[in-house]
């Protein structure tokens, strides 16, 4: 293999005529993903390599021929499993794209998701790039049909009921305030003892009930959770340098290094995929008539 095709290289992007759903094509050699969470389902198809992700308690495989699934809010890693690393594609359809789905295709009841977080499914796997390929060269018709197909074969392979987050305890209330309070004072967070001052609870039991209920410490989610807005503020033209200190970032070099580790790219890359789309969502300029010109 030459140098050339064991670089390192990922495109994360969106198209136009898929609404709701992001893309990603990638092959990462040294690449390690922190602990972090998607607000989408993803769908990732193992093209060869090994992607190796903690999942649930424990390390997830997923070799050539098989797919990783994580539910949206699900605390996860990633990282090569093998010296060559791994080489995938995946989509990322919202909760609401796979619901519409799963209530037209399924008898899902309840809201819908993944069991198992691997999936040995070579046939889907292909089915998967092919949603790549369509949306890649603008092929609205086979992307739109082919990632129903993926979605409705995953959810009858191995689809399930998620179960709702309960916040029953006076920890897991505790928790719940305090990612509250996170998610209000993102710029400005307060420390942990305050956090937990203000809440009536002492620091270590603040931590451990957080990290119950959200699968990662405070300090691990609020940078997640800094990363998900700035996101946001992208899509909707920010630049990278106004969103690093708008999400509590000292300068964009941090976002970068945060934002590279969550979601595959720099933030600046990010953008002008989505400016494209963007672009091309724009209706054409129409010339004016020579007299609509008098």
């Amino acid at each position: 293999m030459g140098s050339g095709e064991r670089a390192e290289r990922a495109r994360h992007w969106q198209y136009a005529e898929l609404p709701g759903v992001d893309l990603l094509h990638a092959r990462y050699i040294r690449k390690s993903f922190v602990r972090h969470t998607h607000e989408h389902f993803v769908i990732a198809a193992i093209a060869d390599g090994v992607e190796v992700f903690h999942h649930g308690g424990g390390d997830q495989y997923a070799g050539a021929g098989t797919l990783a699934l994580i539910n949206p809010d699900t605390p996860h890693t990633g990282r090569a499993g093998v010296p060559e690393g791994w080489r995938y594609g995946a989509v990322y359809p919202s909760p609401e794209v796979v619901a519409e789905i799963a209530a037209e295709t399924t008898a899902l009841r309840g809201t819908p998701g993944f069991v198992r977080p691997v999936l040995d499914d070579p046939y889907t796997v292909q089915l998967v790039h092919q949603v790549l390929r369509a949306a890649d060269e603008g092929n609205a018709l086979a992307a739109d049909t082919l990632l129903r197909v993926v979605v409705t074969r995953l959810l009858r392979l191995n689809g399930g009921s998620l179960p709702r987050r309960e916040v029953r305890s006076a920890g897991a209330r505790a928790a719940a305030r305090a990612r509250a309070v996170l998610e209000e004072r993102m710029a400005e967070p307060p420390s942990l003892e305050r956090l937990a001052g203000d809440l009536g609870v002492s620091p270590f039991a603040l931590l451990r009930s957080f990290r119950d209920l959200y699968g990662m410490p405070p300090h691990a989610w609020l940078t997640d959770a800094r990363v998900r807005r700035a996101r946001g503020l992208l899509d909707g033209g920010v630049s990278p340098a106004e969103a690093a200190v708008a999400v509590g970032f000292t300068d964009q070099p941090h976002l970068n290094r945060h934002f590279t580790r969550i979601v595959g790219v720099p933030p600046g890359a990010y953008q002008r995929e989505r400016k494209n789309v963007q672009d091309a969502r724009r209706p054409p300029a129409v010339a004016s008539e020579p007299w609509q010109n008098r």
